[in-house]
């Protein structure tokens, strides 16, 4: 109960902060952590996972809206965006779909982490300064701010460097470190209100209700404009969530569940767009605080959202008098820590592969170049072209060759294959269309009477229909040569698409071993057969056999 009363002080400043670097309604920031952290944390399978607004998610909702035309300020279609993102997160829970995070590179994630962080910072420097930068994008913008450092007002710039140096050393002492953000909230704001500051102050943009969140009816008119960028927060929301559950384990032992989190968020979305909530995802910031102040189970969660509730019901005429330059100077902490936190990732990237460092730099730039539903849409078609080099880099074939002893060596793959004799190859790769052009570079080029035995150990059970078509053509070249192809170690689902394609008769009787449960089992099986048909093809002499000094053919090494 006491890590969510924490939990639900530090949402004051942080939900307010992310709406209002939006542009957003900062009550619709204080809102975004009652009810979408009551229902996320009822139902998430990471327990201690506190659902609420994050940064990035404030800010490509704002990107989504704008880019559709549509007024952020209206609160029919913030719910419909909210509803619409939880609809996402709940296809994509119930389909079991986590899968699909795993294709949004670390690289990838980590050039969008630090361009969230320049616009967090950029986003507030009018407020922390009194003075609007401009420029056509982010950096640019920073630019500008930096060169007309004679234009910022005295009183903001005060405030801000005030409000930092107080969280500085607030959070300087081990027991106040979880609620330094609070602390300089309060401190600064009482004196700029006891010194009478002139500055601009919360209540001056906005009025703050003492009351709970209303129902708010989606404004269904705006549903067709905003599928796509529901799928964009969606994907930024569980991208950022799927890094928690690593980091923080359930207390009790149990095994994290993506697809339970992506439901339990897509529950939170949608029960909070009712209510006044922004789209919502899981907060690492906000579940490390609650972690920090002794959370064990799901209801330090339910606690926060219940605490922020009654909080603002008693003190929400004093949020007014919170000053903004206090509010940017908070969100330049913010920032900062973000980059600080993902400063050993970059570095990690960089030392990885120059295709790893090109990924997130790009993605970093598309971050700061344009709207974040095409940045985050970008950087996951980037992850995909990253994954597709790799795979064609990785894929391969390998000669097995008998060492004797009923041993196996492996060696590169012949560029004809012998007349009359057997030359087995081990096929590794994932049946990706990227990687068959250097498979088809290696492969050895069709010779009378010769067969050819493929080892499919790696072939997935539903390969791609470029993988089937080279090996049909394959099967055709050593057929018209006077030679065979067989596949050895054909898993069940395989042999039916096989059948069904017309691989199978391509390759023609026995051209399919099936796997087995014994190791090289199916190979064995394909030598006898092949010895069988080599046999009766005139003038082929008998093939010495890989296992006459042994027991039998071990796997290769």
């Amino acid at each position: 109960m006491s890590s969510g009363l924490v939990t639900g002080l530090f949402s004051i400043p942080e939900g307010m902060a992310y709406a209002a670097i939006a542009g957003f309604d900062p009550v619709a920031g204080l809102f975004s952590g009652v009810v979408p952290a009551v229902v996320g944390s009822l139902a998430a399978r990471t327990v201690l996972m506190v659902t609420t607004l994050t940064s990035a998610i404030a800010l490509t909702a704002q990107s989504v809206l704008t880019d559709a035309g549509l007024d952020a300020a209206d609160a029919g279609n913030v719910a419909m965006l909210a509803l619409t993102t939880g609809a996402v997160m709940l296809v994509l829970g119930v389909l079991r779909l986590g899968v699909v995070l795993t294709f949004v590179s670390n690289a990838v994630m980590t050039g969008f982490s630090v361009g969230i962080a320049l616009q967090i910072v950029t986003g507030v420097l009018k407020d922390a300064t009194g003075y609007r930068p401009h420029g056509h994008n982010k950096l640019a913008q920073l630019a500008d701010w930096l060169a007309h450092i004679g234009s910022w007002q005295l009183a903001a710039t005060l405030t801000a460097t005030a409000t930092v140096a107080v969280w500085a050393l607030a959070h300087a002492a081990r027991r106040l470190r979880t609620v330094a953000l609070l602390i300089a909230m309060v401190v600064v704001s009482v004196a700029v209100a006891v010194l009478g500051t002139d500055v601009e102050l919360v209540g001056g943009i906005a009025d703050i209700p003492s009351a709970l969140p209303h129902f708010t009816a989606p404004a269904w008119s705006a549903l067709p404009h905003l599928i796509g960028g529901a799928v964009s927060i969606a994907l930024v929301a569980l991208a950022q969530a799927a890094g928690i559950s690593p980091s923080v384990p359930n207390p009790d032992g149990s095994k994290p569940d993506t697809d339970r989190d992506f439901t339990a968020q897509g529950l939170a979305n949608v029960a909070g767009g009712l209510f006044q909530s922004l789209p919502v995802g899981g907060s690492l910031s906000r579940t490390g605080v609650a972690v920090s102040a002794g959370a064990r189970t799901r209801w330090a969660g339910i606690f926060s959202g219940l605490w922020l509730a009654a909080i603002v019901l008693a003190l929400a005429p004093l949020a007014e008098h919170i000053p903004m330059p206090v509010i940017g100077g908070l969100i330049l902490v913010v920032g900062a820590e973000l980059v600080a936190g993902k400063v050993s990732d970059v570095r990690l990237v960089l030392r990885t592969s120059p295709l790893s460092a090109a990924a997130m730099i790009l993605t970093f730039l598309a971050t700061t170049q344009l709207p974040l539903q095409q940045a985050i849409v970008l950087g996951a078609v980037l992850s995909l072209l990253m994954y597709c080099a790799q795979a064609a880099r990785r894929s391969r074939l390998l000669a097995l060759e008998p060492a004797g002893d009923g041993r196996w060596r492996t060696a590169a793959p012949p560029a004809r294959l012998a007349p009359g004799r057997v030359t087995v190859l081990d096929y590794d790769g994932v049946s990706l269309f990227a990687e068959l052009p250097r498979i088809e570079r290696h492969w050895p080029a069709p010779a009378p009477d010769a067969v050819l035995i493929l080892v499919l150990r790696a072939l997935p059970d539903v390969p791609s229909s470029a993988m089937i078509k080279l090996l049909r053509r394959k099967a055709d070249e050593l057929h018209r040569a006077g030679g065979r192809l067989v596949l050895a170690g054909v898993q069940p689902p395989l042999a039916k698409i096989a059948a069904d394609t017309g691989l199978a008769e391509h390759l023609g009787p026995g051209g399919i071993v099936p796997a087995t449960g014994v190791l090289f089992g199916p190979l064995e099986s394909a030598l006898r057969d092949a010895d069988s048909w080599l046999a009766t093809r005139p003038g082929t002499p008998p093939r010495p056999r890989p296992d006459t000094d042994g027991p039998g053919p071990a796997p290769p090494p």
